[in-house]
C-alpha cells in the first residue's frame, strides 16, 4: 500500500482535551482531528478530504506552564474584579475599556467609591448613574407601577361582574365589551412602554458593562516530542501534503511550533513476521479487541492502554467544524504484532533507531 510517512519534532506542545476547562489537559499524542486538519489547511482544502492517518510518537516529559485566565462574568460585582465596558456588547467581541479596578480581594465598591483605582472617571459617572436609574425603576416597579396594574386589575373584575348581569347581545352588554377591550388594550400598552423605557434606559446600556476576572491556570505541556505520521489517501491528495509540508507551522496551539524532519512516499507491506513497536500510538480499538495487535495483558483486564474517542471526519459548511465521525483508539506502548493484517500493516523502508520498523495501524 502506497502511503507518505512524515517524521516531525516538537519543542513542546498541547494538545488539548476538549472537555478540560479549568486546566487544559493534554492528549499524550495528537488527535486524529489535530492532525488531519492541519494537512487540510496547509493544502487549503475547504471540504474533508478523505485520508487515514496511522498516529504514534514519544515525549521525554511533562511539565505544567501556567497562564492568566481572564472571564467576563455575566453580570456586574460591585466588590471585585475589573470594571469594564464592552465596545460591542451585541457581537461576539472581546474588545473592551477598562473603567476601574479592585484593590483588595473584598470590601471594595464601584458604585461607593471605596478601595478602588478609576481608570476612567467618564465612564465609572455613566455607570453609577446607570446603576442609580436601575435602582429607581425597580422601586418604581414595587410602588407605582404595581399599584397601576392592581387598578386596571379591580376595573376588569367590576366590569366582568357587571357584564355577566346583562344579556348576551343586548346594548349595555356590547358597551360593557368595548370598555373592557379598550381596558385591557390600554394595560397592555402601559406594560409594553414600561419595558421599553426599562429596556433603552437601563437594560441595554447596563448590558455593556461587564465584571473582568483574572486567574492562574496551567497547561499540561509535553517536552521534545517525537512524531512518526502516516497518511493513507488518493494519490491527488497524498502528492498536495508533499508539496505543502513546509508550510506546516504548528500543531496544538499556534505557538507549538514543529519541524518537518522527514517526508518519503512508502510502500507498506504485510507479512507473517511478528515485530515490536518501540513508540506509543493510538491504535484502533477493533484491531486490539480482536487480538491484531497485542498490547500486554494483566490477569484482570484484556488489555493495556487507555481508551479515547477521538473525532475523525467533519462539516464545516456552517463555518463551524462539527465532527460527523468519531472512532474508538487505545493509546498504548510497547505494542507488538504477530503478524500484520487488513489494518495493520508495517513500514520496512526506514529502520528505527532501535533496528525496528514501523507498525502502522490506520484510525
Amino acid at each position: 500500500m502506497k502511503a507518505l510517512r512524515i517524521k516531525l519534532h516538537q519543542a513542546s506542545a498541547n494538545y488539548r482535551k476538549e472537555e478540560t476547562a479549568e486546566n487544559k489537559m493534554t492528549y499524550p499524542l495528537p488527535p486524529i482531528s489535530t492532525i488531519t486538519g492541519a494537512l487540510h489547511s496547509i493544502c487549503g482544502y475547504r471540504e474533508y478530504h478523505e485520508m487515514n492517518v496511522s498516529i504514534q510518537g514519544r515525549f521525554a516529559s511533562m511539565h505544567r506552564e501556567a497562564y492568566v485566565d481572564h472571564c467576563f462574568l455575566n453580570s456586574t460585582m460591585d466588590d471585585r474584579g475589573i470594571l469594564v465596558k464592552m465596545k460591542s456588547a451585541s457581537m461576539l467581541s472581546n474588545a473592551y475599556t477598562k473603567v476601574a479596578s479592585a484593590k483588595k480581594s473584598q470590601g471594595n465598591s464601584f458604585l461607593k467609591n471605596i478601595t478602588i483605582q478609576v481608570h476612567d472617571e467618564q465612564l465609572l459617572n455613566e455607570y453609577r448613574q446607570l446603576r442609580q436609574e436601575g435602582n429607581r425603576i425597580a422601586e418604581w416597579k414595587k410602588t407605582e407601577y404595581k399599584n397601576k396594574l392592581a387598578e386596571y386589575k379591580q376595573k376588569k373584575s367590576i366590569l366582568a361582574l357587571e357584564k355577566k348581569e346583562q344579556e348576551k347581545g343586548s346594548e349595555k352588554f356590547k358597551q360593557l365589551a368595548e370598555e373592557e377591550r379598550k381596558l385591557k388594550e390600554e394595560e397592555k400598552q402601559y406594560k409594553i412602554n414600561a419595558e421599553r423605557y426599562e429596556e433603552e434606559h437601563y437594560k441595554k446600556p447596563i448590558a455593556k458593562y461587564r465584571t473582568l476576572t483574572k486567574s492562574l491556570k496551567y497547561y499540561e505541556i509535553l517536552d521534545d516530542i517525537e512524531l512518526v505520521i502516516h497518511v493513507q489517501a488518493s494519490d491527488e491528495t497524498l502528492c498536495d501534503i508533499y508539496n505543502h509540508i513546509d508550510d506546516l507551522k504548528a500543531l496544538g496551539r499556534s505557538e507549538d511550533f514543529v519541524d518537518v524532519e522527514d517526508i518519503q512516499f512508502v510502500n507498506l507491506e504485510q507479512d507473517e513476521e511478528s515485530y515490536r513497536s518501540c513508540y506509543s500510538a493510538y491504535l484502533n480499538y477493533g484491531d486490539v479487541m480482536n487480538e491484531r495487535i497485542n498490547t500486554g495483558w494483566y490477569e484482570d483486564r484484556d488489555i493495556s492502554g487507555t481508551k479515547y474517542y477521538l473525532g475523525k471526519k467533519y462539516d464545516v459548511s456552517t463555518g463551524k467544524r462539527i465532527f460527523t465521525e468519531k472512532v474508538k483508539v487505545i493509546y498504548t506502548s510497547d505494542f507488538t504484532i504477530d503478524e500484520t493484517s487488513e489494518n495493520v500493516w508495517v513500514d520496512k523502508e526506514a529502520e528505527t533507531e532501535d533496528g525496528q520498523v514501523y507498525i502502522v495501524n490506520f484510525l
